[in-house]
């Protein structure tokens, strides 16, 4: 079900509004098959079942000739739990891929306390951006300059360092939108640069796990092409991390801070 949140609207002449807008819901699946806790997912919470199923296929764990599993999805003050169990004949196939440990399926704590590892407290960002608003439409407008397999397959996302001026420093890309963030930050750890006021821009939307590397990277401030869900939004804002999203030629949406 969406979730209102409150945002302030920018234009790049710097006039200012506050809107509301409906952010969907993410939260962590914990995925358990014959309580082996495998897998911890950020997603929409609805249809698990389904995706429990599809994530099995994806991962191999069963076959499309198997009978449809049995999910059992049980909701935690962390997240949901999602039970399956695999056929008898599946089962050395899931303990040579399994990701977590393996728990004791009776006693029903393996996705709980997956859950709370996923939602672990993040650090605080120290660090602050200077940057404007000119300078965040002057990084929108040339990003796709720095974009060339992106201009070549249409397929791919990108994680740049625009400085606090909003020329770009860095950008890479990937097909994975965490991966080219963690390229980026990976980047920066190896050539010992800072953000020096500056500011991290992707090409997508605005997920937790992104919310997540930026604080852990200190990040001064994540601006994202699209939309946030509400958990990284309240997670961002938990963090201290200003975010400026849907940003695009005519306004972007900021929350946590103002940029001038």
């Amino acid at each position: 079900m969406p979730f209102p949140f409150s945002f302030t609207r920018i234009s790049p002449k710097g006039d200012a509004s506050f809107v509301e807008r409906d952010l969907a819901e993410e939260m962590p699946v914990a995925i358990e098959f014959n309580g082996v806790g495998y897998a911890v997912l950020m997603a929409t919470p609805g249809d698990v079942a389904e995706l429990v199923q599809g994530f099995a296929l994806a991962e191999r764990l069963v076959l499309p000739s198997d009978a449809p599993l049995d999910v059992d999805v049980h909701v935690t003050e962390q997240g949901l739990v999602a039970r399956a169990t695999l056929p008898p004949e599946r089962v050395e196939g899931l303990l040579g891929r399994v990701r977590h440990r393996v728990s004791d399926s009776s006693c029903g704590l393996c996705g709980v306390e997956n859950l709370e590892q996923a939602l672990r407290p993040l650090p605080a960002v120290t660090a602050r951006s200077t940057a404007g608003r000119a300078a965040i439409f002057r990084a929108l407008g040339d990003l796709a300059a720095h974009q060339p397999l992106n201009r070549q397959t249409g397929a791919v996302h990108a994680a740049a360092l625009a400085g606090a001026d909003g020329a770009i420093r860095l950008a890479y890309e990937d097909v994975g939108r965490h991966n080219a963030f963690d390229k980026l930050i990976g980047a920066m750890r190896r050539r010992q640069l800072s953000w020096d006021g500056g500011f991290a821009l992707l090409s997508s939307r605005c997920s937790y796990e992104l919310v997540e590397k930026a604080a852990l990277a200190n990040c001064p401030l994540l601006v994202t092409i699209s939309a946030p869900t509400r958990l990284a939004a309240e997670r961002a804002a938990s963090a201290g991390l200003p975010i400026i999203v849907l940003a695009r030629a005519d306004a972007m949406l900021a929350a946590g801070g103002l940029p001038g």
